[in-house]
């Protein structure tokens, strides 16, 4: 879908990393060293949530902005540069679960990486998804794991969007362009998401009992 010539110049106006992507665009270097040294945290966090572990995590950011880099000739800023990154990012990992899929080598074992230290915490969670809050004091180790083992609970696209949502603070219309889908869709997956973060999360807090890890 072609952007219009309005659309470029308000996202060239208001978003400093499109700004940035533009002299990448021209082969400006430090421009998208700058990028990258923005977004390699925050593109980690949500691709090690999506697929598990740091080490391929690790590969698919660089893969990531490897795809920013070769598409930079072509590249017209239709929204924020982060939402066309996560784009990019969601596409990427969607290809690594059908690969891994294919080999029947997914591993939704949590890794004691603490791959949920980026700020989100059960209390969080289970505040939004139950209105309860935790009647006991939790560690960070503990913490981690109980919110790992919850979002792998979570089918893809549900996950893909919580992330989004409260790590990247996206907005619906946002999500709904990185994702592919509608505002509609994405109100519903993030909904269904609440709710079965509600269903995992409230035994953990009033029995101590574990997420069952995902099947699929």
């Amino acid at each position: 879908m072609s952007v219009s010539d309005t659309t470029a110049a308000r996202y060239t106006h208001t978003d400093p990393d499109v700004r940035l992507m533009l002299q990448v665009r021209e082969d400006n270097a430090e421009a998208f060293e700058q990028l990258v040294l923005r977004y390699q945290d925050r593109l980690l966090t949500v691709l090690q949530h999506l697929l598990g572990t740091h080490e391929q995590s690790e590969d698919l950011a660089q893969e990531v902005f490897l795809r920013v880099y070769r598409a930079r000739k072509r590249y017209v800023p239709g929204a924020k540069f982060s939402t066309w990154l996560f784009t990019i990012a969601n596409n990427v990992a969607s290809n690594a679960r059908r690969s891994l899929a294919r080999r029947r080598e997914i591993n939704l074992q949590t890794s004691d990486s603490g791959a949920m230290g980026s700020g989100i915490s059960l209390e969080q969670l289970a505040k939004e998804a139950s209105g309860l809050m935790p009647t006991r004091q939790l560690d960070k180790a503990e913490t981690a794991q109980i919110i790992q083992l919850a979002m792998q609970t979570l089918n893809d696209r549900q996950r893909m969007a919580v992330l989004l949502s409260k790590f990247e603070d996206m907005s619906y219309a946002e999500i709904a362009e990185s994702m592919g889908l509608s505002d509609k869709a994405v109100k519903s997956l993030l909904s269904r998401a609440r709710v079965n973060l509600r269903v995992v999360i409230e035994p953990y807090l009033d029995e101590g009992k574990k997420p069952q890890e995902a099947s699929d």
